[in-house]
């Protein structure tokens, strides 16, 4: 519990693995239990056939609502289930309360289909400032973790995006088509080209964490959703990486960018893919 006169620095020197610890939990409690053993009725369709929730998505997010609000009295969280109940809740990020942002089952579609390649996603955030990021891979049992000038850490190994190699095309996720408007696709399109390898993207959280190990050199991706991007912006941020949206400008939490954006290992391969975005190639 933060003390009226405790600094969030200081919270999360006290409390930072009290919130691994309720990602694990809510995870034994809720999700894995779930996993390639979902009924029919514990899935649901939100906006389309390819937008999916689950009893795991639910029930994860209202265990961890509650544990880390109780982590950190007076916070607000932003969790994914609970905004597309009640929009206005997104609002949150726009103040300057501490705010959790959750989305409790990334890759809910790989989850239902028995892909382990799903993750569980926190951070925490100020102001719009992300703050700490917690990444759990449940079904491999992968947790990386981030704090704002603390570094990028992989199962508490200290994670170095690197640069790409000279002369590989880059390995660039991107945003399926069939989820942008006609004018962020025409911007994806740019990266359709000599020295660049792009691919549908899969878990958001995931495609993160392989920019920041160096697996892969960047996302490019067409939406806002704080819950998708926060953690993983952090914890490519703290690898030595950068983000950059259409304008040149860091992407924001609170919203208002301009799309598509990129995040990548390094400044340069954040320029390069914004410029092909913006089609300044």
């Amino acid at each position: 519990m933060i003390e009226d006169t405790e600094t969030i620095d200081e919270f999360l020197d006290r409390h930072a693995g009290d919130v691994e610890e309720a990602v694990r939990k809510a995870a034994a409690a809720e999700v894995m239990p779930r996993f390639r053993r979902l009924a029919a009725h514990e899935v649901d369709q939100k906006a389309g056939p390819h937008d999916l929730v689950t009893d795991a998505d639910r029930l994860a997010e209202q265990y961890l609502t509650e544990a880390l609000g109780a982590l950190l009295p007076g916070s607000l969280v932003v969790g994914e289930e609970a905004v597309h109940a009640d929009p206005a809740s997104y609002e949150a990020l726009q103040g300057d309360t501490p705010v959790w942002i959750v989305d409790p089952v990334d890759g809910t579609r790989q989850f239902v289909h028995g892909d382990p390649g799903f993750c569980m996603l926190v951070a925490l955030a100020r102001n719009g400032v992300l703050l700490a990021s917690w990444t759990y891979a449940p079904a491999r049992d992968q947790l990386a973790t981030a704090i704002r000038g603390r570094g990028a850490f992989l199962d508490g190994e200290r994670l170095y995006s690197g640069a790409p190699d000279p002369g590989r095309d880059l390995q660039v996720a991107t945003s399926h088509p069939d989820y942008t408007t006609p004018e962020q696709k025409r911007s994806l399109l740019g990266l359709w080209t000599d020295g660049v390898a792009p691919r549908p993207c899969g878990s958001a959280g995931l495609e993160y964490l392989a920019v920041a190990r160096g697996e892969s050199d960047a996302v490019a991706f067409s939406w806002e959703a704080a819950w998708d991007h926060a953690a993983g912006l952090l914890l490519v941020e703290e690898a030595g990486g950068a983000h950059l949206t259409l304008t040149g400008e860091p992407f924001s939490i609170k919203g208002g960018n301009t799309l598509p954006f990129t995040a990548a290992r390094d400044a340069a391969t954040a320029r390069r893919v914004r410029g092909l975005l913006a089609d300044e190639a």
